[in-house]
């Protein structure tokens, strides 16, 4: 079994960055160089001055640090690491949503395939979800595509409209606000922190609605000792290492995405020895997509 010091080694040699998304595994977390939610990652990638960068989260995330450094050797250890909301929309569904509203911009979520980011004007995240949103024209319609409960939550918050797409993640969506009355009941006075991906009685069942970035920040500066999570549980390990003297507590410990815990150690380290698996974006997807995702990070 391959040690996080191995793989630490190992990285240094092949002049390999590893990032690592919030909901991986602890021991993943712990053997990347940077851990954090999508816009961080996104942001880190844009930063890394070596050769290669090995993506520890799904697919998408993968694509996308690809598709920001056109000049680097991108790699991901389990290549079979999807996510079910970016696969609910494709950019066939994105071309004929323009079509039939035309003058709309066209939204999408990061979590989303590059194919669909090439097809979209701007992407958003859930860290930036309420700015990027804000920013846009207030006289046009807007297409918001594949989240559904995040797009509602940032179109509530901003009084506005939008075209939704019926995706969703199947996680969050195994939420509910019974069970977050039941964590209450277990946990009287402490804070409940929930997910935007959430639908919408859990989002308005909880004290605050945040990405997993935000609530690390949050968890920080909160006078709690004690915090409930509705999330992905992979989140637990990055908040009580950063919080030693606080409990989180999850909403329900089922809420696991199996495809974020497809990246172990082990393939970590076979992917830092071979060099592979690749992930490798067509030129002209590529073009197109970075468009998209650079008119997101300019909003800051």
């Amino acid at each position: 079994m391959a040690t996080i010091e191995e793989i630490r080694a190992l990285a240094k040699k092949r002049g390999a960055v590893i990032l690592a998304h919030n909901y991986q595994r602890g021991e993943v977390q712990d053997a990347a160089d940077f851990t954090g939610d999508s816009l961080e990652l996104a942001r880190r990638a844009t930063e890394i001055d070596t050769g290669a960068i090995v993506f520890c989260g799904v697919y998408f995330m993968a694509e996308t640090a690809a598709i920001l450094n056109p000049s680097k050797t991108v790699l991901i250890p389990d290549p079979s690491a999807g996510c079910p909301m970016a696969d609910m929309v494709t950019g066939e569904d994105v071309r004929r949503l323009k079509a039939a509203h035309p003058g709309a911009i066209a939204v999408c979520y990061v979590n989303s395939t590059a194919e669909v980011k090439a097809e979209c004007d701007i992407c958003v995240t859930s860290g930036n979800a309420d700015r990027v949103m804000a920013s846009l024209p207030k006289d046009r319609e807007k297409i918001f595509v594949p989240d559904r409960h995040l797009g509602s939550h940032i179109a509530g918050l901003l009084g506005e409209e939008y075209i939704l797409w019926p995706g969703y993640c199947p996680t969050h969506a195994r939420m509910t606000a019974a069970r977050i009355e039941s964590a209450r009941r277990a946990h009287p006075g402490a804070p409940v922190f929930v997910h935007p991906e959430c639908p919408k009685d859990v989002r308005d069942a909880a004290d605050e609605c945040l990405s997993t970035g935000g609530m690390c920040a949050r968890a920080k500066a909160s006078d709690a000792e004690e915090i409930i999570v509705g999330t992905e549980v992979g989140i637990l390990h990055r908040l009580r290492k950063e919080n030693p003297g606080k409990r989180f507590c999850p909403v329900d410990d089922a809420l696991v995405c199996p495809n974020m815990k497809k990246t172990t150690l082990e393939n970590l380290y076979e992917c830092l020895e071979t060099m592979s698996p690749r992930v490798v974006v067509p030129e002209e997807t590529a073009t197109r997509a970075r468009r998209a995702i650079e008119a997101m990070l300019s909003v800051g």
